[in-house]
């Protein structure tokens, strides 16, 4: 399927390279083999409109609802969404970027327990979806530095997760043209090849523009009702908002029931080199090697007490494992 520039295609230039349409999958549902073809080939699902939208609404809805409290926008009762979600210009100062309110709420439950969003992702996989509790939730407001680089922060989730074999879930939860920003992505990088500069600690650090093919890059328009689920090889960010109203999307991760799925859990105690977790099916035992990927909520690598630092017993965590070896360890948020 041949791919087209988006509509406000712009010369390239060292900081934004000329930028194509996504690909849609749509029509590839029901046919696995074709599915995971395209996963293979393209580094991604892009499906329009397939999510219930009034499922979206209610999600949507509680953004706009704590945008309202933080006083960054005005109230405009039943107006478009468009209108509602307009910056009014009121102090970014004490903004919560991450919105830490919703994620304290874990409100990608919300969206999970609908039944119309669970039957098409067991309509895509063949398979009961399993929701992994890992949770970013953008109301990401127009930029405060109109001459940054629109794109920044250009980064693979493999990296970061390793042995996690998740799906990026990423659903907008209104319109996001070119200027609102959304989501961009190196379409065909999917080779399992850590594009990251490391630090010395190991940590990885953002892909330089330069180091990504300037034709390899997709977006859309997004609309309320799309989905894009992406490989953890794909290399992908964020453009910059230099619209006038706030960007909202859900950033989710997925899997099928029948995959390697994480254990999910809550810590018992942990130490340098082992971590005990509790879950649905009782205390497991894992090794920690320095090897393994133990990260905090902004994805750097932690050793020594540094780990016993971030995690204690009680804390939500994810781990990926193989055998009783700890691959990832890891905070939802």
């Amino acid at each position: 399927m041949a791919t087209q520039a988006v509509t406000d295609e712009r010369p390239a230039t060292p900081d934004f390279p000329v930028v194509h349409e996504l690909k849609t999958h749509n029509h590839l549902i029901g046919d696995l083999a074709a599915l995971d073809e395209a996963w293979r080939r393209d580094g991604y699902w892009f499906f329009r409109d397939v999510l219930d939208t009034d499922a979206v609404g209610k999600l949507r809805a509680e953004y706009v609802a704590e945008l309202e409290r933080q006083g960054v926008t005005d109230p405009v009762g039943d107006a478009p969404t468009d209108r509602s979600v307009c910056y009014n210009g009121a102090s970014l100062a004490d903004y919560p970027f991450r919105m830490e309110p919703l994620a304290d709420r874990q409100l990608w439950k919300l969206l999970a327990a609908q039944k119309p969003i669970n039957d098409f992702f067991q309509r895509l996989f063949e398979d009961e979806p399993f929701w992994v509790p890992i949770a970013e939730y953008r109301a990401t407001p127009p930029s405060r530095e109109p001459a940054q680089p629109r794109i920044d922060g250009i980064h693979q989730d493999g990296p970061y997760s390793p042995g996690l074999p998740f799906r990026i879930c990423w659903i907008p939860l209104a319109e996001i043209d070119e200027n609102v920003g959304g989501l961009i992505l190196a379409e065909g990088l999917t080779e399992e090849i850590n594009r990251h500069p490391k630090l010395a600690n190991g940590s990885n650090t953002s892909i330089p523009l330069d180091a990504i093919p300037a034709d390899a890059w997709r977006r859309a328009t997004y609309r309320a009702g799309d989905v894009l689920l992406m490989n953890l090889w794909t290399p992908h960010t964020g453009l910059s908002n230099i619209s006038d109203r706030f960007r909202l999307s859900l950033d989710t991760r997925i899997m099928a029931r029948g995959d390697d799925c994480p254990i999910v859990g809550e810590v018992v105690s942990i130490a340098t080199d082992r971590v005990e977790v509790k879950d649905d099916r009782g205390v497991q035992a894992l090794r920690i090697e320095p090897a393994t990927y133990v990260r905090n909520t902004r994805g750097q690598k932690l050793s020594g007490t540094e780990i016993t630092d971030f995690f204690t017993p009680g804390s939500d965590v994810i781990i990926a494992r193989t055998g009783d070896l700890a691959t990832v360890v890891r905070p939802p948020h």
